[in-house]
């Protein structure tokens, strides 16, 4: 953001946003800037862009990965149960409505998001069956399955 947004922003009360993209229109490649942390994101070279970063899609399953890790590990902490090590393993592919019978939409395409989670320790079969529970209902994987209104704007 710079420095004239940052200032009109403070002065309507607005808060600042989350996360700022910013790229040109010769590529893909795009920086940005959550709070004090620095990201790049990019195309593979398939799709035209450098690979130089990880593309959209790859973020949505690092959000995902990342926050169903944190919650079950989190739920184990709280329980002091022997979870050693968490391993979220994530795919992302387009599918036939059709051929997905635990889905509403039964036309088209849908999006399918596969995650394997692996958990090591000394847990109780009960223990291992709440945590893989308890991984479903991570915020991202419940904001991800809620309706999402998307508010498209210009600056």
């Amino acid at each position: 953001m710079n420095t004239s947004t940052a200032v009109t922003t403070e002065q309507n009360n607005i808060k600042p946003a989350d996360v700022v993209v910013r790229g040109n229109a010769d590529g893909f490649l795009q920086d940005v800037v959550s709070g004090k942390h620095h990201l790049r994101a990019d195309e593979p070279a398939s799709a035209g862009g450098s690979d130089s970063a990880p593309g959209p899609y790859d973020y949505l399953l690092i959000a995902l990965g990342v926050c169903t890790s944190m919650t079950v590990g989190l739920y184990a902490r709280r329980k002091q149960w022997p979870l050693e090590n968490i391993t979220v393993s994530l795919w992302h592919s387009r599918i036939h409505a059709k051929d997905c019978e635990e889905c509403d939409t039964k036309e088209g395409m849908l999006d399918r998001i596969e995650v394997e989670v692996d958990l090591t320790g000394s847990l109780t079969p009960e223990q291992h069956a709440k945590l893989m529970e308890i991984a479903a209902k991570c915020p991202v994987h419940r904001t991800l399955k809620s309706e999402i209104n998307i508010r498209l704007g210009t600056a």
